[in-house]
């Protein structure tokens, strides 16, 4: 079994190997001037991205900054609602083909949102209309048929919690504007919260 997770672990970090580090710069900094004019993050995904998106907003949420989840099918349904002008969306959809994903793009469009696309396919529908995209290869998922999204969710967490801590460190946000969100639980004895 050590085995498997060490071979998991190189494909990971091979994947993240494949990331443009400006790319994910820019990406932080919009993400940043986004924030500072008032607008917020949104993340949209489905299926099992549905949980790494939420875990993101959480993380962001906890040191008070603007973000939400976007749910690809519901935005559709009346939850396009959410999002303004200039605010930075980001898509995640493995293939660039998911078609819920490349109809609510159009959509965004329309709303004015700066889109923004996390995905594993460099050549896709999605690739070609959202010019902001952050790509990774990964050689497998990690799975007996390689098309669960195992290893594929384990790199959008990582990108994702990157791209929080990394905003947070760009704001300069203290310990104070995390322990104010998070009196409860065993944290919030740590830090002495009430």
């Amino acid at each position: 079994m050590k085995q498997y997770f060490k071979n998991t672990l190189t494909m990971i970090e091979e994947a993240l190997e494949s990331m443009k580090d400006s790319v994910f710069d820019q990406l932080v900094n919009e993400a940043v001037e986004t924030i500072k004019k008032g607008n917020k993050i949104i993340t949209s995904g489905l299926g099992k991205n549905v949980p790494i998106c939420e875990k993101f907003v959480g993380s962001m949420v906890s040191m008070g900054l603007p973000a939400y989840f976007l749910h690809t099918n519901s935005a559709v349904h009346g939850d396009l609602g959410l999002v303004k002008k200039d605010d930075l969306v980001i898509v995640l959809t493995k293939s660039g083909e998911t078609t819920e994903s490349i109809y609510l793009t159009k959509h965004l469009e329309n709303h004015e949102a700066n889109i923004w696309l996390l995905s594993f396919n460099q050549e896709s529908t999605l690739t070609k209309r959202i010019p902001k995209s952050l790509i990774l290869d990964l050689k497998h998922e990690g799975d007996l048929w390689n098309i669960m999204p195992n290893n594929s969710s384990i790199l959008n967490l990582i990108i994702l919690q990157g791209l929080a801590i990394s905003i947070a460190e760009k704001l300069e946000l203290v310990l104070d504007d995390f322990k104010k969100n998070h009196p409860g639980g065993y944290i919030g004895e740590t830090l002495g919260g009430k």
